[in-house]
């Protein structure tokens, strides 16, 4: 294979979203409430978690990987893509390119792993509740969550130093509004079948099997529920599961559409339409899928603010 030393492309310029020109200050002026929205919101379920004793649980711990993950994964690509719809031409260098494709898929492959550990976590607590203290403890769950951004890491690395050291001669526009794997492969002035086929495999370990375990353990949780004599339990059981199922059908609809095929090169407008959807609409979205009828969560918050008005009235 070339080595990236023979490269003579210095940076790239990111077409963005070449449709719709007319309206690119109206879609700047949507994307950046929409990445102001998800950093709030995912960083209020951070705090709220971090600083209340009563969420220090394993669920929980998962949610707050969760949110943390979504602050990074978006602000990884929304940055750039708002300069792109306010610019003519928006260039990125080489390096940060590389970076910026790398990290992005990192925080979304963690994403998954951390949302399928979060779906074993409730098909212990459903299917399994008289063990789930002893098996899910806060130890077990903190080895879970940084063994899912382990996983990420090594996945991402071997398959990126195949693509970091690929010679890019040409071209430099990449058809994209961030340096997607598909649109950056077509650039390179070599052959990338072999490559493209390591990132399908990636595509199919990655999203596919976290799909399946996902969905296997739902099946179990389902039977289970559906074994409840009360309408009141199997209620209750459904809705804390409710959220993550949301989360988990837009984000696995989004991605099967985007990464899973043999061909990555296609950058159709339906294609990055749905990337634009997936990097600013779902981070936005799952703060208050998660808590708009968590009642814990509700809880916390009162007792936080609570908490907050005494130590005021006190230093009064």
């Amino acid at each position: 294979m070339e080595v990236m030393n023979k490269s003579t492309v210095t940076e790239f310029i990111l077409l963005g979203i070449p449709f719709f020109q007319d309206l690119h200050r109206l879609f700047f002026v949507v994307g950046l409430l929409m990445y102001i929205v998800a950093i709030i919101g995912n960083g209020f379920i951070l705090l709220i978690v971090a600083i209340e004793p009563k969420l220090q649980t394993p669920m929980y711990i998962f949610l707050g990987n969760l949110a943390f993950l979504e602050i990074c994964y978006t602000t990884t690509v929304v940055p750039k893509m708002l300069q792109t719809l306010l610019e003519t031409q928006t260039t990125i260098c080489f390096i940060c390119c590389m970076a910026q494709g790398f990290f992005h898929f990192i925080f979304g492959s963690t994403e998954l792993f951390i949302l399928t550990a979060m779906a074993f976590d409730r098909y212990l607590a459903i299917c399994k509740p008289l063990q789930y203290p002893m098996i899910m403890t806060k130890h077990v769950c903190v080895q879970m969550s940084m063994a899912t951004w382990y996983a990420a890491f090594i996945i991402m690395l071997f398959h990126s130093l195949f693509v970091w050291r690929l010679p890019f001669c040409g071209s430099n526009v990449v058809d994209h509004f961030y340096c997607d794997i598909g649109p950056v492969l077509s650039l390179a002035c070599t052959d990338t079948h072999l490559i493209e086929s390591l990132g399908f495999l990636s595509s199919i370990l990655i999203v596919i099997m976290t799909l399946i375990l996902t969905i296997v353990s739902y099946c179990f949780i389902i039977f289970t529920i559906l074994r409840i004599p009360s309408a009141v339990g199997r209620k209750r059981a459904f809705s804390t599961c409710t959220s993550h199922l949301i989360v988990v059908s837009i984000l696995y609809g989004a991605l099967v559409f985007m990464y899973v095929r043999p061909n990555v090169h296609s950058s159709s407008r339906i294609t990055r339409l749905v990337a634009v959807l997936n990097t600013t609409l779902t981070p936005m979205v799952n703060p208050f899928i998660y808590t708009i009828r968590n009642t814990e969560v509700k809880g916390a918050v009162k007792s936080a603010i609570n908490k907050k008005r005494g130590n005021l009235k006190e230093n009064f």
